[in-house]
């Protein structure tokens, strides 16, 4: 090594300990993991997709304390002691989520590689809002981009879950 190199070293590993989906969990990771890695990759919740690592696309929507946030640009450490939601953690007791229903009963995907997100950010909204008109329902999904289905179902299926979480049926 030269007087101009300088050794880097790769930090230290620290544990992090979260709750995700109800559940207390603890990993080790490199201080620079994102947080959709330590899901995908050392928790197994393959749910949270990688999209386009800039926050561009909502893929990657995971909620914190029940706040919409995109997984991809937030330090796993980041979130140490906070509740972390993720799509495998919708599904009750009961079956479907309402917001799960919703998005199978209207068709409100295509692909379905941002049908996480999407919900993720409909539930997050539906706590907020039990009943969202059709415009705030775009608005609260305009950080999360579907290239194949023109979000008419997309909302629709929101419609749906918000009726159904009000006992609408």
């Amino acid at each position: 090594m030269t007087d101009m190199e300088t050794a880097v070293e790769a930090p230290a590993a620290r544990t992090v300990e979260l709750t995700v989906n109800g559940e207390p969990r603890s990993a080790s990771v490199d201080p620079r993991t994102l947080l959709v890695h330590l899901l995908r990759e050392s928790l197994g919740l393959r749910g949270t997709h990688i999209g386009c690592d800039t926050s561009s696309c909502g893929a990657c929507t995971v909620l914190l304390d029940g706040v919409p946030v995109k997984s991809c640009t937030m330090l796993a450490l980041q979130a140490e002691g906070r509740a972390i939601t993720t799509v495998e953690g919708l599904e009750t007791a009961d079956g479907l989520d309402p917001i799960q229903q919703g998005f199978h009963e209207e068709h409100g995907l295509q692909c379905g590689f941002c049908t996480p997100g999407m919900m993720l950010t409909a539930k997050a909204l539906l706590e907020e809002n039990p009943d969202p008109s059709e415009e705030e329902i775009r608005w609260a999904l305009s950080g999360n981009v579907c290239r194949c289905t023109g979000y008419q179902n997309i909302v629709k299926a929101v419609q749906h879950a918000a009726a159904a979480r009000r006992g609408e049926e």
